[in-house]
């Protein structure tokens, strides 16, 4: 290895799989009652022995920083000499197209939402935030949707300032994976979260391209960041395998705006999925998702069939 990139020191605590598990070894509430069925995403495997040995462990870190964040605002309450409520937790999720970051959210939102005083968890994506086809099509980018310049980033900020000021009932916009589009006139209402978790692939950018000036970005209003990241060989296979059983669901319904691809043979349809992925999902990654991976507070290092074999912790 050239020793000009070899690193002494990393902004990163990394521990192994093995680790980590034991990091918390005795659950506060019982893993078995739970639905995993209900939590993991279409082609995202999701175990017991992960939620044991992964989550939990997670969980014990986010209270220990929810913990800090009451305490402070009821310390600025008492040297304020007023009582005001709390603001909502924000945590982010970021992570390539297939990485798993639906599962990660959920899970996260289902044990957070069951620890002591089971606060009110909500969860959006920024999928809603995306501009509809209609506009993407009148500004020719149809075909890069889901990179920065596809979702309509001011209306997304003004969302988590109004979380971040304290208003009480908000609502997102709805996008529907069935139709590929923004859903006009429907939308997801949250009332007053204690955390709200937010899941996008680009919820870490910074850069636009455009000329520097004075800014504020999506994840300026998070108090927590996750990447879930993995190789770009295991998101391949994992974005083609999760493109096969679309054929053989979602793409089968009439509605779908895929349906023209249900009946393509598996080399047509395999030939068509990777087409995508080398000139959308792939470029998208390498120039906007991967370099944001060393701006979140935790980093979930995927291995073989979605299992977590690492994990990277920001030092405080």
């Amino acid at each position: 290895m050239n020793k000009a990139y070899e690193v002494t020191y990393s902004p990163f605590r990394a521990f192994t799989r093995e680790e980590w598990r034991k990091l918390e070894e005795h659950p506060m509430f019982p893993i078995s009652g739970i639905d995993l069925t209900r939590l993991q995403a279409l082609n995202e495997p999701l175990t017991t022995e992960e939620v044991e040995e992964i989550y939990i462990p997670m969980i014990r870190l986010l209270q220990i920083h929810l913990t800090h964040y009451r305490n402070l605002h009821n310390e600025r309450d008492q040297f304020f000499d007023n009582t005001s409520k709390p603001i909502p937790y924000i945590i982010g999720i970021a992570g390539s197209v297939a990485a798993g970051k639906s599962t990660t959210a959920r899970v996260l939102q289902k044990l957070l939402s069951m620890t002591p005083g089971q606060p009110r968890v909500e969860l959006i994506t920024t999928d809603g935030f995306l501009y509809p086809n209609e506009e993407l099509q009148r500004r020719g980018i149809l075909n890069r949707k889901g990179f920065p310049e596809s979702y309509d980033a001011k209306r997304l900020l003004a969302f988590l300032a109004s979380v971040k000021s304290g208003k009480d009932t908000l609502e997102v916009p709805l996008y529907s994976h069935l139709y590929y589009d923004v859903m006009e006139g429907k939308v997801q209402t949250i009332v007053r979260p204690d955390i709200l978790i937010v899941e996008g692939i680009n919820v870490l950018q910074v850069t636009t391209g455009k000329k520097p000036k004075r800014r504020v970005f999506v994840s300026d209003f998070f108090d927590f960041s996750i990447y879930v990241d993995a190789s770009e060989r295991d998101l391949r296979e994992w974005y083609l395998e999760r493109f096969k059983k679309l054929q053989q669901t979602a793409f089968r319904d009439p509605e779908s705006y895929f349906h023209r691809y249900a009946s393509y043979s598996e080399k047509r349809l395999m030939k068509f999925a990777n087409k995508v992925w080398n000139e959308i999902n792939l470029v998208n990654l390498q120039q906007n998702i991967l370099p944001t991976r060393f701006r979140a507070d935790l980093i979930l290092e995927k291995g073989t069939c979605h299992f977590v074999r690492g994990v990277r912790i920001r030092k405080i």
